[in-house]
């Protein structure tokens, strides 16, 4: 009977070997590759967000540069410019810059006030405040002529002339004409953030340039949005620039200059193939690891003070929360199935000890009473 429970016994634990080892084993592995895919799914999801961010992003600029390009071809904005241009014929261009340094000594005296006036309540001057008021985004508009000289505005200018900031360089583009848009500003007496958009104007049929129009737009409504957006409690969409500087996320403001933490990691990731077309990357950071999404808004194409970059980042333990706990589960079923077959084994191994302790006793005890017959 002790035989065939020993027999019954070894067979049950070698059918639990064969059947518990591989299904732990295969266990283990669905348990890893279902983290594995999970973090792949919500990193593709981040990844996908980012690019509908940067999207909407490179959409917004897009549009102010459109609105900015019809005031170029307004015809009140072109007779105006072409008007001022044919004062400078027959002048030298000494004269002319004499002439213009001059306005511009006086500019913020009362011998300017009669200039300021006609610049500021000329046909196009009004033209262009209208449209200001039909859309708020726009915080100043100014029309110049061929030698940067202030036309028509919404608003006085600073300077009578343009000449001496940097976009009319880049605007002017050696008598071509380019459209320029700058990094982001702050604005004190509007509180908002905005970027200067400059668009050159052609002279109809020729195309030449005779001069440019600029605009201050406001660029609040882009930040709002991107950091109205939720993703569970620790998510949050970031706008960077191209060293990493926060330019929009929640309670960040350009003036802070400060650094994106996640795109340390985004970095490395921007430089290989690979890392661009997976487009998340899991970073450990200081508050623990995250899954960074990554988008580019691809303006600086067109726009080489736009190199912006949009990270959506969620903290990991709570992207994989809806799955985390099963795979949990799962894995302490395994630990559980494979503890309770060790056990097992070591309960067969002792008691299979235990029987050959007794079968030895049985043993001596049979040699000693034979030995004791034979006496």
């Amino acid at each position: 009977m002790a035989r065939d429970v020993q027999i019954s016994l070894q067979r049950l634990l070698t059918g639990l070997i064969i059947v518990i080892v591989p299904l732990s084993v295969l266990g283990l592995y669905l348990t890893s590759k279902s983290d594995t895919n999970l973090r792949q799914a919500v990193g593709a999801h981040l990844k996908t967000f980012a690019q509908t961010d940067a999207a909407v992003a490179s959409q917004f600029i897009s549009d102010r540069v459109v609105d900015v390009r019809a005031f170029a071809e307004e015809p009140a904005v072109v007779d105006a410019i072409t008007a001022s241009n044919r004062a400078y014929r027959g002048m030298s261009s000494e004269a002319n810059t004499g002439r213009l340094e001059k306005v511009d000594q006086r500019w913020d005296t009362a011998e300017a006030a009669p200039l300021v006036k006609q610049i500021l309540s000329s046909r196009a001057a009004g033209w262009l405040r209208r449209q200001r008021e039909l859309n708020p985004r726009l915080l100043k508009v100014i029309a110049v002529d061929e030698v940067g000289a202030a036309v028509a505005a919404t608003d006085k200018p600073v300077r009578y002339t343009q000449t001496d900031k940097e976009y009319w360089a880049a605007i002017y583009a050696g008598g071509q004409g380019a459209v320029n848009v700058t990094g982001v500003r702050f604005d004190e007496p509007t509180g908002a953030n905005y970027v200067g958009i400059g668009v050159p104007v052609l002279e109809p049929g020729t195309g030449r340039f005779i001069g440019a129009v600029s605009a201050l737009v406001d660029v609040s409504s882009l930040f709002s949005l991107l950091d109205q957006q939720t993703i569970g409690r620790s998510g949050r969409v970031l706008l960077v620039n191209r060293d990493g500087t926060v330019i929009s996320a929640p309670n960040v403001t350009p003036a802070m200059k400060l650094k994106s933490e996640e795109f340390l990691a985004v970095r490395d990731a921007l430089g290989t193939v690979e890392g661009r077309q997976t487009g998340y990357v899991s970073a450990t950071m200081k508050n623990g690891t995250r899954l960074v999404g990554f988008a580019e808004t691809d303006l600086a194409k067109a726009y080489p003070n736009l190199g912006w970059l949009v990270l959506v980042s969620q903290d990991q333990q709570e992207a994989l929360a809806p799955v985390l706990t099963l795979v949990r589960f799962a894995l302490l079923m395994v630990v559980f199935g494979l503890l309770m077959l060790t056990l097992l084994m070591v309960y067969f191994f002792l008691h299979q000890e235990e029987q050959f302790e007794e079968k030895k006793v049985l043993q001596i005890q049979e040699r000693s009473r034979r030995s004791g017959a034979s006496a």
